[in-house]
């Protein structure tokens, strides 16, 4: 398929897409207006014994024949969208810096529910990127795309709505520049993170066994760097390619995780909580059928899920504790953490609740009472007054890598 026909496949089905999620919005609305006026009918209909029966059935007739034109407009537009939209660009959205956040963004949301469908989305679901373009992971690929490939890899993998152009974020020193002094080849991963991270885990694995046995020069260090559902995922990966026996995971010699929900994310716990309360009312069920629409990714979070062991036959609805199997670090690795608060001071009250916006400070260093995932305490970095994206390019953690990955060549230290 040349460019321009992915282009207009990813336009056109982001604008179908786009008018499709307004319809459903307008149904959503059209239950909860429905649900709050037979309410209010119902009470109005105890005080005046059942005269406002009329009144309420010319309401209903209105109220239904406007909604349901206006969806019958938007799904109309829905199917023209997905005809004849098209963007005048150069690329595929997929390939472009802003189009690819967009994509990234809704597969973070519902990327599981399009992958079942087959959208044009989610067809790279796993990807290996150089300048936005995936990267073939045969030979003649990895040498068309790696020109000055070493023998010491880093591989990056971003968060949840994210793609690897994330690691751009401020002002630098960017990290792979900084590995790239030491001798490091920068790999960046892309995957659909709307997906089980145990499923991103398995293909992943699958992908790095192929790019290691295809590289231009025998690979004989990798370094893991992953930041949030990144870290998750890339420990998922580790331990699938461990359990079985692919060589490339005997070469991981340091993994560093920024900012991973290693014990769960509190948003994610909440908005559990939340869908299934507000789906007891019909006035909020709506709400609680939109928050449970939430990808099966976003759900991983609620623990830190790794295996597919934690999902496979339970109910993803069920109020109880969130399951997470516990998955050994790798033993051969030195495995180091980035945690932050958005407080000046570690002991403010406000930092402890809000951690860098969406993880804890404990489950960013894989430690609290109840669980500990064998991070070695000394092998952590602590950020005050940073917030969970300023972990993706910050002074600090440049100048702590240049510590924790030491040159090509050279074993880490011990």
């Amino acid at each position: 398929m040349n460019d321009r026909d992915a282009r207009r496949r990813e336009v056109r089905e982001l604008a179908g897409l786009l008018l499709s999620e307004i319809g459903r919005a307008t149904g959503g609305i059209h239950h909860t207006h429905r649900a709050v006026s037979d309410r209010v009918f119902r009470g109005v209909g105890l005080l005046t014994r059942r005269s406002a029966a009329p009144v309420k059935v010319m309401h209903d007739a209105i109220t239904d024949g406007v909604y349901t034109a206006v969806r019958a407009g938007v799904d109309s537009a829905g199917v023209v969208g997905r005809n004849v939209a098209d963007l005048p660009l150069q690329a595929p959205v997929s390939r472009t810096v802003v189009g690819s956040g967009v994509i990234a963004a809704v597969n973070g949301l519902i990327g599981d529910e399009l992958e079942g469908r087959r959208s044009p989305l989610t067809e790279d679901a796993v990807s290996v990127r150089v300048d936005g373009r995936p990267v073939d992971c045969t030979a003649s690929g990895l040498a068309a795309a790696f020109g000055e490939a070493t023998g010491a890899l880093v591989v990056f993998a971003h968060g949840l709505m994210e793609t690897e152009h994330a690691f751009r974020y401020g002002e630098g020193p960017h990290y792979e520049h900084v590995l790239a002094e030491r001798g490091f080849t920068t790999v960046h991963l892309r995957y659909n993170t709307g997906r089980r991270v145990s499923v991103n885990g398995r293909d992943i694995a699958v992908e790095l066994d192929e790019l290691v046995r295809n590289w231009p020069v025998p690979v004989e260090r990798i370094v893991l760097i992953g930041h949030s559902m990144g870290g998750l995922v890339l420990r998922s990966a580790a331990h699938r390619a461990d359990v079985d026996g692919r060589e490339w995971v005997g070469l991981v010699r340091a993994t560093v995780s920024l900012g991973t929900p290693h014990l769960g994310a509190p948003l994610e716990n909440l908005a559990h909580y939340a869908s299934a309360g507000l789906s007891l009312f019909p006035e909020t069920s709506a709400f609680g059928g939109l928050l449970r629409r939430r990808s099966v990714g976003i759900r991983d979070l609620r623990g830190g899920s790794l295996v597919d062991e934690d999902w496979v036959g339970r109910d993803p609805d069920a109020l109880g504790k969130a399951v997470a199997a516990e998955v050994p670090l790798l033993p051969q690795a030195n495995h180091y953490f980035v945690s932050a608060a958005i407080t000046r001071s570690q002991r403010n009250p406000i930092g402890r609740v809000i951690g860098d916006g969406l993880v804890l400070t404990p489950s960013a260093s894989g430690s609290h009472k109840a669980r500990r995932i064998g991070f070695d305490p000394k092998n952590g970095l602590h950020l005050q007054r940073a917030h969970h994206f300023t972990l993706l390019g910050h002074p600090a953690i440049a100048e702590r890598l240049v510590e924790w990955v030491p040159p090509a060549g050279l074993e880490p230290a011990t």
